[in-house]
Protein backbone atom coordinates (compact mmCIF):
# COMPACT_ATOMS: atom_id res chain seq x y z
CA UNK A 1 0.00 0.00 0.00
CA UNK A 2 2.83 2.44 0.84
CA UNK A 3 4.26 1.88 -2.64
CA UNK A 4 0.93 2.57 -4.37
CA UNK A 5 0.23 5.72 -2.33
CA UNK A 6 3.76 7.02 -2.85
CA UNK A 7 3.55 6.43 -6.58
CA UNK A 8 0.17 8.15 -6.87
CA UNK A 9 1.62 11.20 -5.15
CA UNK A 10 4.63 11.37 -7.41
CA UNK A 11 2.50 10.83 -10.56
CA UNK A 12 0.52 13.91 -9.61
CA UNK A 13 3.69 15.97 -9.34
CA UNK A 14 5.10 15.07 -12.76
CA UNK A 15 4.84 18.16 -14.92
CA UNK A 16 3.02 18.03 -18.25
CA UNK A 17 6.01 19.59 -19.97
CA UNK A 18 8.34 16.72 -19.02
CA UNK A 19 10.04 15.65 -22.28
CA UNK A 20 9.05 12.36 -23.92
CA UNK A 21 10.75 9.21 -22.63
CA UNK A 22 13.02 8.78 -25.63
CA UNK A 23 14.25 12.37 -25.37
CA UNK A 24 15.04 11.84 -21.70
CA UNK A 25 16.92 8.64 -22.46
CA UNK A 26 18.97 10.39 -25.12
CA UNK A 27 19.74 13.17 -22.67
CA UNK A 28 20.82 10.57 -20.10
CA UNK A 29 23.26 9.04 -22.58
CA UNK A 30 24.67 12.44 -23.49
CA UNK A 31 25.13 13.46 -19.86
CA UNK A 32 26.98 10.23 -19.10
CA UNK A 33 29.19 10.70 -22.16
CA UNK A 34 30.04 14.18 -20.90
CA UNK A 35 31.28 12.57 -17.68
CA UNK A 36 33.47 9.96 -19.39
CA UNK A 37 36.62 11.57 -17.99
CA UNK A 38 35.29 11.37 -14.44
CA UNK A 39 34.32 7.72 -15.00
CA UNK A 40 37.86 6.96 -16.14
CA UNK A 41 39.38 8.75 -13.17
CA UNK A 42 37.20 6.87 -10.67
CA UNK A 43 38.02 3.54 -12.32
CA UNK A 44 41.75 4.24 -12.22
CA UNK A 45 41.75 5.70 -8.71
CA UNK A 46 39.98 2.71 -7.15
CA UNK A 47 42.30 0.37 -9.04
CA UNK A 48 45.30 2.13 -7.47
CA UNK A 49 43.81 2.04 -3.95
CA UNK A 50 43.27 -1.76 -4.06
CA UNK A 51 41.75 -2.06 -0.57
CA UNK A 52 40.62 -5.36 0.90
CA UNK A 53 37.20 -6.08 2.35
CA UNK A 54 36.17 -4.08 5.45
CA UNK A 55 39.24 -1.86 4.98
CA UNK A 56 37.97 0.24 2.05
CA UNK A 57 38.58 3.47 3.98
CA UNK A 58 40.43 5.49 1.31
CA UNK A 59 37.95 4.25 -1.28
CA UNK A 60 35.07 5.48 0.89
CA UNK A 61 36.75 8.85 1.49
CA UNK A 62 37.33 9.35 -2.23
CA UNK A 63 33.85 8.33 -3.43
CA UNK A 64 31.92 10.16 -0.74
CA UNK A 65 34.05 13.22 -1.39
CA UNK A 66 32.87 13.32 -5.00
CA UNK A 67 29.24 12.77 -4.03
CA UNK A 68 29.31 15.27 -1.15
CA UNK A 69 30.73 17.93 -3.47
CA UNK A 70 27.76 17.31 -5.78
CA UNK A 71 25.27 17.86 -2.96
CA UNK A 72 24.65 14.31 -1.74
CA UNK A 73 23.99 13.79 1.95
CA UNK A 74 26.48 11.27 3.35
CA UNK A 75 26.00 8.85 6.25
CA UNK A 76 29.24 7.10 7.23
CA UNK A 77 29.86 3.91 9.19
CA UNK A 78 26.45 2.33 8.59
CA UNK A 79 25.58 -1.09 10.06
CA UNK A 80 28.69 -1.20 12.21
CA UNK A 81 31.14 -1.05 9.29
CA UNK A 82 33.48 1.97 9.33
CA UNK A 83 34.08 1.80 5.56
CA UNK A 84 30.36 1.54 4.69
CA UNK A 85 28.25 4.55 3.77
CA UNK A 86 25.05 5.73 2.13
CA UNK A 87 24.87 8.78 -0.15
CA UNK A 88 21.47 10.39 -0.80
CA UNK A 89 20.22 13.21 -2.97
CA UNK A 90 16.72 14.49 -3.70
CA UNK A 91 13.35 14.33 -2.01
CA UNK A 92 10.25 12.19 -2.18
CA UNK A 93 9.24 9.21 -4.25
CA UNK A 94 10.42 7.13 -5.92
CA UNK A 95 13.52 6.23 -3.92
CA UNK A 96 15.91 4.25 -6.10
CA UNK A 97 19.23 2.73 -5.08
CA UNK A 98 22.46 2.19 -7.00
CA UNK A 99 24.88 -0.39 -5.61
CA UNK A 100 28.23 -1.90 -6.61
CA UNK A 101 31.14 -3.63 -4.89
CA UNK A 102 34.37 -1.85 -3.99
CA UNK A 103 36.72 -4.38 -2.36
CA UNK A 104 39.87 -5.92 -3.79
CA UNK A 105 41.38 -9.39 -3.38
CA UNK A 106 44.57 -10.62 -1.67
CA UNK A 107 47.60 -11.50 -3.77
CA UNK A 108 46.21 -10.10 -7.03
CA UNK A 109 48.37 -6.98 -7.37
CA UNK A 110 49.03 -6.51 -11.09
CA UNK A 111 50.44 -3.93 -13.46
CA UNK A 112 47.53 -2.95 -15.75
CA UNK A 113 47.80 -2.97 -19.50
CA UNK A 114 50.61 -5.53 -19.84
CA UNK A 115 50.09 -9.14 -20.93
CA UNK A 116 52.44 -10.69 -18.40
CA UNK A 117 52.62 -11.31 -14.67
CA UNK A 118 54.03 -8.13 -13.13
CA UNK A 119 53.10 -7.22 -9.57
CA UNK A 120 52.76 -3.60 -8.54
CA UNK A 121 53.18 -4.60 -4.89
CA UNK A 122 54.80 -8.03 -4.34
CA UNK A 123 52.28 -10.26 -2.57
CA UNK A 124 49.89 -7.33 -2.28
CA UNK A 125 46.18 -6.84 -2.87
CA UNK A 126 44.69 -5.90 -6.20
CA UNK A 127 41.51 -5.78 -8.21
CA UNK A 128 41.54 -9.34 -9.46
CA UNK A 129 37.73 -9.24 -9.64
CA UNK A 130 37.42 -5.80 -11.19
CA UNK A 131 35.46 -4.20 -8.36
CA UNK A 132 37.23 -0.90 -9.03
CA UNK A 133 34.85 -0.30 -11.97
CA UNK A 134 31.43 -0.77 -10.36
CA UNK A 135 31.24 2.45 -8.37
CA UNK A 136 32.60 4.33 -11.39
CA UNK A 137 29.44 3.16 -13.17
CA UNK A 138 27.10 4.01 -10.32
CA UNK A 139 28.62 7.36 -9.34
CA UNK A 140 28.62 8.55 -12.96
CA UNK A 141 25.01 7.39 -13.28
CA UNK A 142 23.95 9.13 -10.07
CA UNK A 143 25.49 12.47 -11.08
CA UNK A 144 24.03 12.39 -14.60
CA UNK A 145 20.50 11.61 -13.39
CA UNK A 146 20.73 14.13 -10.54
CA UNK A 147 21.33 16.82 -13.15
CA UNK A 148 18.27 15.64 -15.08
CA UNK A 149 15.99 15.62 -12.06
CA UNK A 150 17.15 19.15 -11.24
CA UNK A 151 16.75 20.45 -14.78
CA UNK A 152 13.26 19.04 -15.30
CA UNK A 153 11.98 19.60 -11.77
CA UNK A 154 11.24 15.92 -11.25
CA UNK A 155 10.64 14.40 -7.80
CA UNK A 156 12.62 11.45 -6.53
CA UNK A 157 15.51 10.37 -4.36
CA UNK A 158 18.78 8.78 -5.47
CA UNK A 159 20.71 6.60 -3.04
CA UNK A 160 24.18 5.18 -3.66
CA UNK A 161 25.44 2.23 -1.60
CA UNK A 162 28.82 0.45 -1.67
CA UNK A 163 29.13 -3.32 -1.62
CA UNK A 164 31.59 -3.57 1.27
CA UNK A 165 33.61 -6.79 1.65
CA UNK A 166 31.62 -8.55 -1.08
CA UNK A 167 34.40 -11.11 -1.49
CA UNK A 168 33.62 -12.10 2.10
CA UNK A 169 29.84 -11.88 1.52
CA UNK A 170 30.12 -9.53 4.44
CA UNK A 171 27.96 -6.39 4.27
CA UNK A 172 24.54 -6.56 2.66
CA UNK A 173 23.06 -9.03 5.13
CA UNK A 174 23.92 -6.59 7.94
CA UNK A 175 22.52 -3.67 5.93
CA UNK A 176 19.31 -5.56 5.19
CA UNK A 177 18.98 -6.62 8.83
CA UNK A 178 19.30 -2.97 9.86
CA UNK A 179 16.64 -1.80 7.41
CA UNK A 180 18.85 0.22 5.07
CA UNK A 181 16.80 -0.82 2.03
CA UNK A 182 13.29 -0.54 3.53
CA UNK A 183 12.42 2.77 1.88
CA UNK A 184 13.63 1.80 -1.59
CA UNK A 185 11.28 1.34 -4.53
CA UNK A 186 13.97 -0.41 -6.60
CA UNK A 187 17.67 -1.26 -6.58
CA UNK A 188 19.90 -1.21 -9.66
CA UNK A 189 23.11 -3.20 -9.13
CA UNK A 190 25.97 -3.91 -11.49
CA UNK A 191 29.05 -6.12 -11.68
CA UNK A 192 31.98 -6.25 -14.07
CA UNK A 193 32.13 -9.01 -16.68
CA UNK A 194 33.45 -9.76 -20.14
CA UNK A 195 29.81 -10.08 -21.24
CA UNK A 196 26.89 -7.66 -21.49
CA UNK A 197 23.84 -9.29 -19.94
CA UNK A 198 21.19 -9.28 -17.29
CA UNK A 199 18.84 -11.91 -15.89
CA UNK A 200 15.79 -12.53 -13.76
CA UNK A 201 14.66 -15.24 -11.35
CA UNK A 202 16.81 -17.46 -9.13
CA UNK A 203 20.56 -17.10 -9.65
CA UNK A 204 23.65 -18.40 -7.83
CA UNK A 205 23.94 -20.12 -4.46
CA UNK A 206 23.10 -19.31 -0.86
CA UNK A 207 26.16 -19.18 1.40
CA UNK A 208 27.21 -19.16 5.04
CA UNK A 209 30.75 -17.97 5.81
CA UNK A 210 31.86 -19.04 9.30
CA UNK A 211 35.01 -19.64 11.32
CA UNK A 212 35.38 -22.39 13.94
CA UNK A 213 38.01 -21.81 16.63
CA UNK A 214 39.22 -24.57 18.94
CA UNK A 215 40.92 -23.97 22.29
CA UNK A 216 43.18 -26.61 23.84
CA UNK A 217 46.28 -26.79 26.05
CA UNK A 218 49.85 -26.24 24.87
CA UNK A 219 52.74 -28.52 25.79
CA UNK A 220 56.21 -29.50 24.57
CA UNK A 221 55.71 -31.45 21.35
CA UNK A 222 58.45 -33.97 22.22
CA UNK A 223 59.05 -33.70 25.96
CA UNK A 224 55.45 -33.91 27.22
CA UNK A 225 52.89 -34.12 24.41
CA UNK A 226 50.57 -36.14 26.65
CA UNK A 227 49.99 -32.99 28.69
CA UNK A 228 48.71 -31.14 25.64
CA UNK A 229 45.28 -30.92 24.02
CA UNK A 230 45.82 -30.05 20.38
CA UNK A 231 43.45 -27.50 18.86
CA UNK A 232 45.02 -28.28 15.49
CA UNK A 233 44.04 -31.94 15.87
CA UNK A 234 40.46 -30.73 16.29
CA UNK A 235 40.67 -28.68 13.10
CA UNK A 236 42.07 -31.63 11.17
CA UNK A 237 39.44 -34.01 12.54
CA UNK A 238 36.69 -31.57 11.62
CA UNK A 239 38.02 -31.29 8.07
CA UNK A 240 38.29 -35.07 7.77
CA UNK A 241 34.75 -35.49 9.06
CA UNK A 242 33.37 -32.92 6.66
CA UNK A 243 35.21 -34.45 3.70
CA UNK A 244 33.71 -37.87 4.48
CA UNK A 245 30.26 -36.30 4.87
CA UNK A 246 30.42 -34.62 1.44
CA UNK A 247 29.55 -37.94 -0.24
CA UNK A 248 26.18 -37.91 1.47
CA UNK A 249 25.20 -34.32 0.66
CA UNK A 250 23.23 -33.13 -2.33
CA UNK A 251 25.33 -32.70 -5.49
CA UNK A 252 24.22 -29.05 -5.67
CA UNK A 253 26.28 -28.15 -2.60
CA UNK A 254 29.69 -26.51 -2.72
CA UNK A 255 31.95 -26.14 0.32
CA UNK A 256 35.54 -25.07 0.90
CA UNK A 257 37.77 -24.17 3.82
CA UNK A 258 41.13 -22.71 4.80
CA UNK A 259 43.01 -23.16 8.07
CA UNK A 260 43.44 -19.60 9.31
CA UNK A 261 45.43 -20.53 12.41
CA UNK A 262 47.32 -23.80 12.74
CA UNK A 263 49.52 -23.01 15.70
CA UNK A 264 52.89 -21.33 16.06
CA UNK A 265 55.67 -23.90 15.65
CA UNK A 266 55.93 -27.69 15.37
CA UNK A 267 57.40 -28.40 18.80
CA UNK A 268 54.54 -26.68 20.65
CA UNK A 269 51.17 -28.41 20.84
CA UNK A 270 48.79 -25.78 19.41
CA UNK A 271 46.53 -24.39 22.10
CA UNK A 272 44.45 -22.51 19.52
CA UNK A 273 43.56 -23.26 15.92
CA UNK A 274 40.88 -22.04 13.53
CA UNK A 275 39.32 -23.10 10.25
CA UNK A 276 37.17 -20.90 7.99
CA UNK A 277 34.38 -22.54 5.99
CA UNK A 278 32.13 -21.51 3.12
CA UNK A 279 28.95 -23.62 2.92
CA UNK A 280 26.92 -23.15 -0.27
CA UNK A 281 23.57 -24.55 -1.42
CA UNK A 282 20.67 -23.59 -3.67
CA UNK A 283 18.30 -22.24 -1.02
CA UNK A 284 17.96 -21.08 2.58
CA UNK A 285 16.77 -24.42 3.99
CA UNK A 286 19.56 -26.49 2.47
CA UNK A 287 22.41 -24.11 3.23
CA UNK A 288 21.18 -23.88 6.82
CA UNK A 289 21.07 -27.68 7.01
CA UNK A 290 24.66 -27.99 5.76
CA UNK A 291 25.83 -25.30 8.14
CA UNK A 292 24.16 -27.15 11.02
CA UNK A 293 25.90 -30.38 9.94
CA UNK A 294 29.26 -28.59 9.82
CA UNK A 295 28.74 -27.19 13.31
CA UNK A 296 27.82 -30.63 14.64
CA UNK A 297 31.02 -32.07 13.14
CA UNK A 298 33.01 -29.22 14.76
CA UNK A 299 31.43 -30.02 18.13
CA UNK A 300 32.31 -33.70 17.66
CA UNK A 301 35.91 -32.82 16.79
CA UNK A 302 36.14 -30.82 20.01
CA UNK A 303 34.81 -33.78 21.99
CA UNK A 304 37.34 -36.16 20.39
CA UNK A 305 40.26 -33.90 21.31
CA UNK A 306 38.99 -32.66 24.69
CA UNK A 307 39.12 -29.08 23.40
CA UNK A 308 36.44 -26.40 23.31
CA UNK A 309 34.92 -24.88 20.18
CA UNK A 310 33.46 -21.47 19.42
CA UNK A 311 31.97 -20.26 16.15
CA UNK A 312 32.04 -16.80 14.55
CA UNK A 313 29.73 -16.35 11.56
CA UNK A 314 31.33 -13.82 9.22
CA UNK A 315 28.82 -13.36 6.43
CA UNK A 316 25.94 -14.96 4.60
CA UNK A 317 23.64 -14.61 1.65
CA UNK A 318 20.54 -16.16 0.17
CA UNK A 319 20.52 -17.14 -3.50
CA UNK A 320 19.65 -14.16 -5.66
CA UNK A 321 16.19 -13.68 -7.15
CA UNK A 322 16.21 -10.82 -9.63
CA UNK A 323 13.19 -8.90 -10.79
CA UNK A 324 11.80 -9.76 -14.22
CA UNK A 325 10.16 -6.41 -15.13
CA UNK A 326 13.32 -4.52 -14.12
CA UNK A 327 15.50 -6.97 -16.04
CA UNK A 328 13.35 -6.59 -19.16
CA UNK A 329 13.54 -2.80 -18.90
CA UNK A 330 17.30 -2.88 -18.37
CA UNK A 331 17.80 -5.28 -21.26
CA UNK A 332 15.87 -3.02 -23.65
CA UNK A 333 18.15 -0.14 -22.72
CA UNK A 334 21.22 -2.33 -23.17
CA UNK A 335 20.01 -3.01 -26.71
CA UNK A 336 19.57 0.71 -27.34
CA UNK A 337 23.10 1.55 -26.16
CA UNK A 338 24.89 -1.42 -27.68
CA UNK A 339 28.38 -2.74 -26.99
CA UNK A 340 31.41 -0.51 -26.48
CA UNK A 341 33.33 0.43 -29.62
CA UNK A 342 36.51 -1.58 -29.17
CA UNK A 343 39.67 -0.38 -30.93
CA UNK A 344 42.24 -2.58 -32.63
CA UNK A 345 44.52 -1.99 -29.62
CA UNK A 346 41.77 -3.16 -27.27
CA UNK A 347 41.36 -6.36 -29.25
CA UNK A 348 45.13 -6.93 -29.36
CA UNK A 349 45.27 -6.51 -25.58
CA UNK A 350 42.41 -8.94 -25.04
CA UNK A 351 43.87 -11.61 -27.32
CA UNK A 352 47.28 -11.28 -25.67
CA UNK A 353 45.70 -11.87 -22.24
CA UNK A 354 43.81 -14.87 -23.59
CA UNK A 355 46.97 -16.38 -25.07
CA UNK A 356 48.81 -15.74 -21.80
CA UNK A 357 46.16 -17.69 -19.91
CA UNK A 358 45.89 -20.52 -22.42
CA UNK A 359 42.39 -19.50 -23.50
CA UNK A 360 41.02 -19.29 -27.02
CA UNK A 361 42.07 -15.88 -28.46
CA UNK A 362 38.56 -14.69 -29.34
CA UNK A 363 39.21 -11.09 -28.34
CA UNK A 364 36.52 -8.85 -26.84
CA UNK A 365 32.88 -9.72 -27.34
CA UNK A 366 30.88 -7.55 -29.72
CA UNK A 367 27.27 -8.63 -29.09
CA UNK A 368 24.81 -8.23 -26.22
CA UNK A 369 23.52 -11.50 -24.80
CA UNK A 370 19.89 -12.50 -24.66
CA UNK A 371 17.90 -11.86 -21.48
CA UNK A 372 18.43 -14.85 -19.21
CA UNK A 373 15.90 -16.51 -16.92
CA UNK A 374 16.23 -18.66 -13.80
CA UNK A 375 19.12 -21.12 -13.56
CA UNK A 376 20.65 -23.49 -11.03
CA UNK A 377 23.94 -23.82 -12.92
CA UNK A 378 25.59 -20.65 -11.56
CA UNK A 379 27.84 -21.88 -8.77
CA UNK A 380 29.03 -18.59 -7.28
CA UNK A 381 27.44 -16.44 -4.56
CA UNK A 382 26.95 -12.68 -4.23
CA UNK A 383 25.36 -10.88 -1.32
CA UNK A 384 23.44 -8.53 -3.62
CA UNK A 385 21.03 -11.46 -3.25
CA UNK A 386 20.17 -10.22 0.26
CA UNK A 387 18.87 -7.02 -1.30
CA UNK A 388 16.88 -8.93 -3.93
CA UNK A 389 14.69 -10.50 -1.22
CA UNK A 390 14.01 -7.12 0.41
CA UNK A 391 13.27 -4.85 -2.57
CA UNK A 392 12.87 -5.31 -6.36
CA UNK A 393 16.44 -5.65 -7.62
CA UNK A 394 18.20 -6.13 -10.94
CA UNK A 395 21.88 -6.79 -11.61
CA UNK A 396 23.67 -5.80 -14.82
CA UNK A 397 26.80 -7.60 -15.96
CA UNK A 398 28.70 -5.11 -18.11
CA UNK A 399 31.66 -5.68 -20.48
CA UNK A 400 34.78 -4.13 -18.96
CA UNK A 401 37.06 -7.18 -18.74
CA UNK A 402 38.36 -9.98 -20.93
CA UNK A 403 36.99 -13.47 -21.47
CA UNK A 404 39.58 -16.09 -20.54
CA UNK A 405 41.03 -14.15 -17.60
CA UNK A 406 40.67 -16.22 -14.43
CA UNK A 407 38.32 -14.99 -11.73
CA UNK A 408 39.87 -14.00 -8.38
CA UNK A 409 43.27 -13.98 -10.08
CA UNK A 410 45.83 -11.38 -11.13
CA UNK A 411 44.94 -11.94 -14.79
CA UNK A 412 41.54 -10.37 -14.13
CA UNK A 413 43.28 -7.14 -13.12
CA UNK A 414 45.26 -6.62 -16.34
CA UNK A 415 42.46 -4.85 -18.22
CA UNK A 416 40.86 -3.06 -15.29
CA UNK A 417 42.67 0.28 -15.66
CA UNK A 418 42.82 0.31 -19.46
CA UNK A 419 40.55 1.67 -22.21
CA UNK A 420 38.72 -1.68 -22.09
CA UNK A 421 37.50 -0.95 -18.57
CA UNK A 422 36.93 2.75 -19.25
CA UNK A 423 34.71 2.08 -22.27
CA UNK A 424 32.81 -0.65 -20.47
CA UNK A 425 32.12 1.65 -17.52
CA UNK A 426 30.75 4.47 -19.69
CA UNK A 427 28.57 2.04 -21.65
CA UNK A 428 27.18 0.57 -18.44
CA UNK A 429 26.51 4.02 -16.95
CA UNK A 430 24.51 5.00 -20.03
CA UNK A 431 22.28 1.95 -19.58
CA UNK A 432 21.87 2.57 -15.86
CA UNK A 433 21.06 6.25 -16.37
CA UNK A 434 18.46 5.46 -19.05
CA UNK A 435 16.86 2.86 -16.79
CA UNK A 436 16.93 5.15 -13.76
CA UNK A 437 15.31 8.11 -15.52
CA UNK A 438 12.60 5.83 -16.91
CA UNK A 439 11.81 4.62 -13.40
CA UNK A 440 11.58 8.21 -12.17
CA UNK A 441 9.17 9.22 -14.93
CA UNK A 442 7.14 6.02 -15.48
CA UNK A 443 5.45 4.95 -12.24
CA UNK A 444 3.90 1.92 -13.94
CA UNK A 445 7.39 0.43 -14.26
CA UNK A 446 7.83 0.48 -10.50
CA UNK A 447 4.38 -0.96 -9.89
CA UNK A 448 5.14 -3.80 -12.33
CA UNK A 449 8.36 -4.50 -10.43
CA UNK A 450 6.51 -4.59 -7.11
CA UNK A 451 3.77 -6.83 -8.48
CA UNK A 452 6.46 -9.35 -9.46
CA UNK A 453 8.20 -8.91 -6.09
CA UNK A 454 5.01 -9.56 -4.15
CA UNK A 455 4.53 -12.79 -6.08
CA UNK A 456 8.19 -13.73 -5.53
CA UNK A 457 7.90 -13.29 -1.75
CA UNK A 458 4.33 -14.58 -1.35
CA UNK A 459 5.42 -17.90 0.16
CA UNK A 460 9.10 -17.22 0.91
CA UNK A 461 10.09 -14.55 3.43
CA UNK A 462 13.69 -13.46 3.86
CA UNK A 463 15.37 -13.91 7.21
CA UNK A 464 19.03 -13.41 7.87
CA UNK A 465 21.35 -16.37 8.28
CA UNK A 466 23.37 -14.20 10.69
CA UNK A 467 22.47 -14.78 14.37
CA UNK A 468 20.72 -11.88 16.07
CA UNK A 469 23.17 -9.47 17.65
CA UNK A 470 26.16 -10.50 15.52
CA UNK A 471 28.35 -7.54 14.55
CA UNK A 472 30.24 -7.37 11.24
CA UNK A 473 33.86 -8.58 11.56
CA UNK A 474 35.17 -5.17 10.57
CA UNK A 475 38.65 -6.03 11.86
CA UNK A 476 39.29 -8.49 9.05
CA UNK A 477 42.15 -7.61 6.68
CA UNK A 478 43.31 -4.69 8.86
CA UNK A 479 46.71 -6.30 9.41
CA UNK A 480 47.18 -6.96 5.70
CA UNK A 481 46.28 -3.42 4.68
CA UNK A 482 48.52 -1.95 7.38
CA UNK A 483 51.42 -3.94 5.95
CA UNK A 484 50.82 -2.91 2.32
CA UNK A 485 49.53 0.66 2.85
CA UNK A 486 52.93 2.43 2.54
CA UNK A 487 53.64 0.81 -0.83
CA UNK A 488 50.11 1.40 -2.11
CA UNK A 489 50.26 5.06 -1.09
CA UNK A 490 53.28 5.59 -3.37
CA UNK A 491 51.30 4.09 -6.25
CA UNK A 492 48.12 6.13 -5.75
CA UNK A 493 46.79 7.59 -8.99
CA UNK A 494 47.29 11.34 -9.37
CA UNK A 495 44.75 12.64 -11.92
CA UNK A 496 46.11 16.19 -11.55
CA UNK A 497 49.41 15.15 -13.10
CA UNK A 498 48.48 12.21 -15.32
CA UNK A 499 45.69 11.71 -17.80
CA UNK A 500 45.39 8.01 -16.95
CA UNK A 501 46.89 5.51 -14.52
CA UNK A 502 48.63 3.80 -17.44
CA UNK A 503 50.43 7.08 -18.17
CA UNK A 504 51.44 7.41 -14.51
CA UNK A 505 52.86 3.87 -14.54
CA UNK A 506 54.64 4.41 -17.85
CA UNK A 507 52.69 1.69 -19.68
CA UNK A 508 52.65 1.91 -23.48
CA UNK A 509 49.19 0.47 -24.21
CA UNK A 510 48.70 -2.22 -25.25
CA UNK A 511 51.62 -3.83 -23.44
CA UNK A 512 51.85 -6.85 -25.72
CA UNK A 513 55.20 -8.63 -25.91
Amino acid sequence: MRIVLGLLLFVGVLAAQTPPAEELKQEARERVEAKAKLAQEITDMLFSLAELGYQEHETAKYLTGILRYEGFRITMGVSGMPSAWVAEWGEGKPVIGLMADVDGLPETSQMPGVARREELVPGGPGHGEGHNAGQAVQTTTALAVKEMLERHGLPGTIRVYPGIAEELLGSRTYMARDGLFKELDAMLSCHVSSRFLTSWGNRELALVSTEYTFEGVSAHGAGSPWKGKSALDAVELMNAGWNFRREHLRPQQRSHYVITNGGNQPNVVPSEASVWYFFRETDYANVKRNHDIGTKIAEAAAMMTDTTMTERIIGSTWPGHFNRPLAELLHRNMGAVGMPKWSDDDQRMAKAIQKLMGAEPIGLRTEIEELKGPTLTAMGSDDIAEVSWNVPTVNMRYPANVAGAVGHHWSSGIAMATPIAHKGVVTAAKVQAMTLIELYTSPERIEEAWAYFREQTKDVQWKSLIPEGTAPPAHLNADKMERFAPQLEKLRYDPERYETYLEQLGVDYPGVD
